[in-house]
């Protein structure tokens, strides 16, 4: 993956694995709202009011919560095949990279729900139990992972 060619190839895995792991988190929550007595609408209006305050009572309120949690998605996918994927993937094997990918995205939690969120939207964090919003997220980096080592150019030895 060398060259422009290869920049080009990183980018689009990146931007799919992304879009997939963001995917895998509107179903998780889609789910765990039909099981619960939580609002997937009202999980999807509380990004938007993290993000852009002023649109959080919009009628499409829920509409740009879902583009926002996509494109901030992306941007964790294309970041994760950047540099872990690239750069320590060949090194670390199958079973290694994708408990990277797991618990990259248990911190990415931890950041979000105790330094962000506090400060950016307090109604978020409260909104859904804490075990949800980890396996959410963990179940992000599982499908982003997945999505990577079925992309690499060679196939990663199984060593943890």
């Amino acid at each position: 993956m060398d060259g422009i060619a290869g920049n080009k190839n990183v980018l689009t895995i990146g931007l799919l694995a992304g879009l997939s792991g963001g995917a895998a988190e509107v179903a998780w929550v889609g789910l765990y709202s039909n099981a619960t007595e939580t609002s997937g609408m009202i999980v999807a209006q509380q990004v938007t009011a993290s993000v852009v305050p002023a649109a959080a009572e919009l009628s499409f309120a829920p509409l740009l919560g879902i583009t926002i949690h996509m494109l901030l998605s992306v941007a964790l996918g294309l970041a994760f095949a950047v540099t872990i994927w690239r750069l320590a993937a060949p090194r670390i094997g199958a079973a290694a990279f994708m408990a990277t990918a797991a618990a990259s995205l248990a911190l990415v939690w931890a950041i979000n729900f105790f330094v962000v969120l506090p400060v950016l939207n307090p109604a978020f964090v409260s909104l859904m139990p804490y075990g949800a919003t980890l396996a959410s997220k963990i179940l992000f980096g599982i499908v982003m992972g997945s999505v990577l080592l079925n992309a690499s150019p060679r196939r990663l030895p199984e060593r943890f």
